[in-house]
């Protein structure tokens, strides 16, 4: 191995999980959807391939543990056990075999549901409440079994949806499917179990907690009984599979929770009605003592889920201090995850703090990031942004459960920046049959990731840039401070796209005319232009992007028109300055958007509530004047709101620089408004084919 950088060397150092030695200490957490039975795409279990390639590859990038994405003890349609697909566990054991040969360890997580934290998208809650199509479908997708919960309890997702409580006898059966199995897991040669989770206010984390357990039975009321179903389920896998094999449990050291539907945030002063810390202290010894081997550990629950998923506006290492905290409590290896860094985590093991780090997203964004840890390479690793706009992008709004569209729900777990992620099939890089001149028009992110693919299948390609930087409105999106991430993908593009001698750079250079640039195939990534409004006074607003890019600049008192998830953003970073921000939305919630995954809109959502900065919902811009805005609400009442400056955000629309002809391909926000994943995908789509 090459010598590693010192500050990383502690990640380099081998550890236990019971009896067996991991060569390092970062693990690669899991991630629904990508579970090696499958998870929605198919009906019923069966070794998923894709995901099988997938972990293969990081296994031969020097990752030390790696734990699969959830696995139903009992699948999501046509309801089969895990146990009962043996064929399954015969192809299991040839993947270990091979995952073996490059010294990684590999645990199966298990889920025993998610309760009322399962993402119901917005048609199945239309069947959920017609008992007679519901029982009809029941053999495909069983909805009541998939939301059961402790109690019945309000979906976390639906306020039309009540969830049933489990009973016995179904508990029961999930803990002896869980033993069953786990069993068939090591027979596989699979290194361990995790049980999936007293964390994050899935099922069995419902049980644990005060406000989702008001059960009477031996499965609530007391600490015990809260804690039982978790600890029945280690001993029965212990009583399967010995003692000395090891069993992980996903434990969320507190739940970070103010009501339902609403989370703490952090350093803010509350009332915990989950978890916390204290009761912690106590469960963490408690469940080592009934048999787990390891906590892989974060915060949050659903109903403050940008702890377990932090989206870009939650510290750095933001669960450290509470994950360290909890390992003085016990004797088994403790885990942390959530936005941990490098450096901050070897420093953490180094220290005795933690055993292990948690890292899951990177791996998406790219999958080689331990090797290039390893040979000093850190600016070769293209970062995760947190945006969850393909790996976990279940949006949810006032009036929609979860508006995820079945494509996605069963395909989660895929990259935004990364197309290849768990699609090597349908995102391939093939040679190009034959070298063409390639021109692209526009340095932003869809620009640079088309001259890139189109480079890496051999073309030659000229990149055409009017502005004297590459980024495109991509800098501007970048700009707030907590978006390091962002500035640090459009640097890695910068050193990217420098890489292929066959790309040439034209800066300064706007392109009028596209027949004078003798491409064979043109490619159009201009992006798109700032909605305008037709209302009086409209010149005295500042656009967005101007206010991002610092060209103007604004009072203390700001009026942000639009609550989509950009002016949410500005408004955000506007309160982070000390300035007084208020928000003007047409819609009746804010970030009323797909794509947008409920970690991210409800840590905006809360942190608005929480502060007190004022949101007018259902109210539309009547004039902009001098002392602020005249706005008009749902009631039909006229409103003046003071502030010194006024900023819009009401969107874009594509400004691609000619139409779409032979041998023109618009790609990005030229042809469509949308995201990273829309034009990055879009991009290869375009370019895999030329």
């Amino acid at each position: 191995m090459q010598q590693v950088d010192p500050k990383y060397q502690a990640l380099f150092t081998p550890w236990k999980i019971g009896n067996v030695e991991i060569k390092n200490r970062i693990v690669m957490c899991p991630m629904g959807g990508t579970s090696l039975f499958g998870w929605m795409e198919h009906t019923g279990n069966h070794f998923d391939k894709e995901a099988a390639k997938f972990f293969i590859e990081k296994a031969k990038n020097n990752v030390g543990l790696i734990i699969p994405g959830i696995a139903p003890i009992r699948s999501t349609f046509m309801g089969q056990w895990l146990y009962q697909n043996k064929k399954m566990f015969v192809e299991l054991k040839e993947f270990m075999d091979e995952i073996h040969k490059y010294g990684a360890k590999l645990f199966i997580q298990i889920t025993a549901g998610m309760g009322r934290s399962w993402a119901i998208p917005t048609p199945l809650v239309m069947l959920h409440n017609a008992p007679v199509v519901r029982d009809i479908i029941k053999p495909i997708i069983n909805i009541p079994y998939q939301s059961a919960s402790p109690s019945e309890l309000p979906s976390r997702w639906s306020d039309k949806v009540k969830c049933r409580a489990i009973t016995v006898k179904e508990i029961e059966e999930i803990i002896d499917a869980f033993a069953k199995t786990a069993e068939l897991c090591k027979e596989a040669g699979v290194d361990g179990i995790e049980v999936h989770a007293v964390h994050e206010g899935y099922l069995l984390d419902q049980f644990t907690l005060k406000y989702t357990n008001k059960r009477t039975d031996e499965w609530g009321g007391s600490f015990e009984n809260r804690y039982r179903f978790p600890v029945e389920i280690v001993k029965a896998i212990k009583a399967k599979c010995g003692q000395d094999y090891p069993v992980s449990l996903r434990y969320s050291v507190t739940s970070k929770v103010k009501d339902f539907c609403v989370g703490a945030l952090p350093g803010e002063e509350y009332t915990e009605i989950g978890r916390d810390m204290e009761e912690s202290e106590k469960a963490a010894k408690y469940l080592q003592d009934a048999g787990y081997d390891m906590l892989n550990a974060d915060n949050g629950t659903y109903d403050s889920w940008y702890w377990a998923h932090p989206p870009m506006y939650m510290p750095l290492n933001c669960n450290l201090d509470d994950v360290a905290h909890i390992k003085k409590f016990v004797d088994i290896p403790v885990v942390c995850a959530g936005r941990m860094e490098p450096d901050v985590g070897a420093k953490a093991v180094e220290e005795g703090l933690i055993d292990g780090v948690g890292v899951a997203r990177q791996f998406l964004a790219d999958s080689k990031w331990v090797t290039k840890l390893i040979e000093n390479r850190m600016e070769d690793i293209k970062p995760c942004i947190c945006c969850h706009n393909a790996c976990f992008n279940m949006s949810h709004y006032k009036g929609v459960a979860n508006a995820q569209s079945i494509y996605d729900a069963s395909h989660i777990a895929r990259c935004a920046l990364n197309p290849t992620v768990m699609q090597s099939d349908k995102y391939k890089l093939i040679p190009a049959k034959k070298q063409k001149n390639i021109a692209v028009i526009g340095g932003g992110i869809g620009g640079m990731e088309a001259a890139i693919v189109c480079a890496k299948r051999g073309h030659k390609v000229t990149l055409y840039e009017k502005s004297d930087r590459l980024g495109g409105v991509f800098i501007a999106a970048a700009a707030p401070s907590y978006k390091e991430k962002d500035r640090m993908l459009i640097a890695w593009y910068e050193r990217e796209i420098a890489k292929y001698p066959s790309i040439t750079i034209k800066m300064n250079t706007e392109v009028t005319d596209v027949a004078s640039l003798q491409a064979d195939e043109i490619i159009v990534a201009t992006g798109a232009k700032a909605r305008k409004l037709p209302v009086k006074g409209a010149e005295k607003a500042v656009e967005a992007v101007e206010y991002l890019l610092g060209k103007k600049q604004v009072g203390d008192k700001v009026v942000i028109i639009g609550g989509g998830l950009t002016g949410c953003e500005i408004a955000y970073e506007l309160y982070l300055e000390g300035k007084q921000p208020m928000i003007v939305e047409m819609k009746n919630d804010l970030i009323v958007a797909d794509g947008v995954c409920l970690a991210n809109s409800s840590y905006l959502r809360d942190f608005f509530t929480a502060n007190k900065v004022p949101t007018y919902l259902e109210t539309g811009l009547s004039e902009i004047t001098d002392t602020g805005v005249i706005v008009k609400n749902k009631a039909g009442e006229i409103m003046s709101i003071d502030a010194d400056s006024v900023i819009l955000s009401v969107g874009y629309t594509p400004a691609p620089v000619v139409p779409k002809q032979k041998h023109v391909h618009i790609i990005g926000d030229a042809k469509a408004v949308g995201n990273l994943r829309t034009v990055i995908w879009g991009a290869w789509d375009v370019c895999t084919k030329l």
